[in-house]
């Protein structure tokens, strides 16, 4: 079959046509791998809180660390390629990802867990990258439109997957799960590149500015710990919050100084002179923000709160990737539109999804959570379409590939960063909102003494002294919850006027 080397994109029959598809497959299947990975630890969140002993502040480590090392690792793509390969990055991100996956699966302690799911973001980052640009070096240009198209099929139909599968294993099974299915496609996923990705050019050294990147990567974690450990240890009261924030600022304010006066920064501040650029960057980082958010905060809800298994769990979480596709089918033909008034639609229609989730009561049925879930997806897929193209259309094509490095980098932060407020904001306010709650449970509350109103919730006996702690709990907890709603959709409506300084010529 002669797959000792990519085909070139000029080289014609049937053998060069057949090698050229291996390739695509083999590419395709690694982008849905990693895309599986994304979500399908979302469904499994109840579960993992409750063998693992954890608060939900702390089970959202679990996604935050892996979207933070996400984000530190894929700048440093290019890199990694000029000095290893492309095959070489392939071969060996796939081998980490998989043998990380396992590792999470196998896990004792959620410090543990959350340590692999740090190996699994930064062995996960430089794949999806890499394969795109694998793609677009084997097939001519003419082709890009529909070979993008099918390759871009691994990064839709993963997060559909992921979520409806992953929940009937947790089910069936347990959380570990979830992570044990990753790794029967990570072989698949290596095999394929082991037999169909070669390099076709010599590999060409790279400088890497290793201390722009230590110092972005200290400020990047300082920054998520402390937003992920402010609440529990009490803010700016706690010496251990503090000396975060004091690392968090001193390490931004260097990498700022380094990139500016560097020879050849980590992040070139040149890309910043373009205007588009620099708005579409801002505009990303709220889409970032946006765009995890719901998946992280349902599954605790609708477990903790509703009682909802993990199978149906998962498969309303699977709406949000089915309006993702429907959104990327729509973009084909309203891409020719004006994109401004796609990323306002993106935003509005995210800002409605909040809305609708913002108004569920404490016993959601399945439709009430199913269809914000697709118009959220829906939203995803018109406003990464939208602002991709604002954000690149005038940027000059020697920045392209550093201008896309940080543009993914950035989207990541934004996940990381309001994933751990929401969830913080959840947390707040379900104690606080417990405290007035409770204020309400006392002998002068007359609604107490009837029973045709109280039930089971006997204030006179232990045991339904206890059931009504039990309910108020539940009720603080879901108001916890739709307040974090209500923060999602200020921040999908407080992003709008900044469309209005993008700029945009037929």
């Amino acid at each position: 079959m002669g797959v000792q080397a990519i085909p070139l994109p000029e080289e014609t029959g049937a053998g060069a046509a057949l090698r050229r598809a291996l390739v695509l497959l083999t590419c395709t299947s690694i982008t849905f791998l990693y895309a599986m990975t994304v979500t399908i630890a979302n469904v499994s969140l109840p579960q993992i809180q409750g063998a693992l002993s954890a608060t939900p502040d702390q089970v959202a480590w679990v996604v935050t660390a892996n979207i933070v090392a996400t984000a530190v690792a894929t700048p440093l793509t290019g890199w990694l390629a000029s000095r290893f390969g492309r095959r070489g990055v392939c071969n060996g991100c796939v081998t980490g990802f998989g043998a990380a996956s396992l590792a999470c699966g196998l896990a004792d302690s959620l410090e543990q867990l959350v340590a692999f799911r740090v190996l699994q973001g930064a062995f996960g980052a430089p794949l999806v990258p890499v394969s795109q640009a694998i793609v677009l070096d084997t097939y001519a240009k003419r082709h890009h439109g529909p070979v993008l198209a099918i390759f871009g099929m691994g990064t839709i139909v993963g997060p559909i997957v992921a979520p409806i599968a992953g929940g009937y294993l947790s089910e069936a099974y347990n959380w570990r799960w979830v992570f044990y299915l990753i790794v029967p496609f990570a072989v698949a996923a290596l095999a394929g590149s082991w037999l169909f990705i070669h390099d076709r050019e010599a590999r060409a050294r790279v400088r890497l500015d290793w201390l722009g990147f230590l110092l972005l990567s200290a400020a990047l974690a300082s920054l998520q710990l402390m937003l992920d450990r402010g609440e529990r240890a009490d803010w700016f009261d706690s010496g251990e919050i503090t000396a975060y924030a004091a690392l968090a600022a001193l390490g931004f304010y260097a990498f700022v100084v380094h990139s500016a006066t560097g020879e050849r920064p980590f992040l070139d501040p040149r890309l910043l002179a373009d205007r588009n650029f620099t708005v579409g960057i801002v505009l990303i980082f709220v889409f970032g923000m946006l765009n995890f958010t719901p998946m992280t905060l349902l599954p605790p809800m609708l477990a903790s709160v509703s009682g909802y298994p993990d199978s149906v769990i998962g498969f309303v979480l699977g709406a949000r990737g089915i309006g993702t596709l429907v959104a990327f089918f729509v973009m084909i033909f309203a891409s020719r539109l004006d994109p401004r008034a796609a990323i306002a639609a993106g935003f509005l229609l995210q800002a409605l999804a909040g809305w609708q989730l913002a108004r569920l009561d404490v016993n959601p049925g399945t439709a009430d959570v199913f269809w914000p879930m697709a118009l959220q997806g829906f939203g995803v897929g018109i406003l990464w379409v939208s602002i991709t193209m604002v954000t690149f259309v005038t940027l000059a094509p020697g920045y392209i590939a550093e201008g896309s490095a940080i543009y993914h980098m950035v989207r990541n932060i934004g996940s990381s960063i309001h994933i751990s407020l929401s969830t913080t904001l959840a947390v707040r306010m379900a104690r606080t909102s417990y405290a007035e709650l409770a204020q309400n449970v006392s002998p002068y509350n007359e609604a107490l003494a009837m029973p045709w109103v109280t039930g089971a919730w006997n204030a006179n006996e232990a045991a339904g002294l206890a059931a009504l702690a039990r309910e108020v709990a539940r009720q603080a907890t879901m108001v916890g919850y739709l307040d974090a709603f209500v923060f999602f959709v200020v921040t999908s409506l407080a992003v709008l006027p900044l469309i209005l300084l993008v700029r945009w010529k037929r």
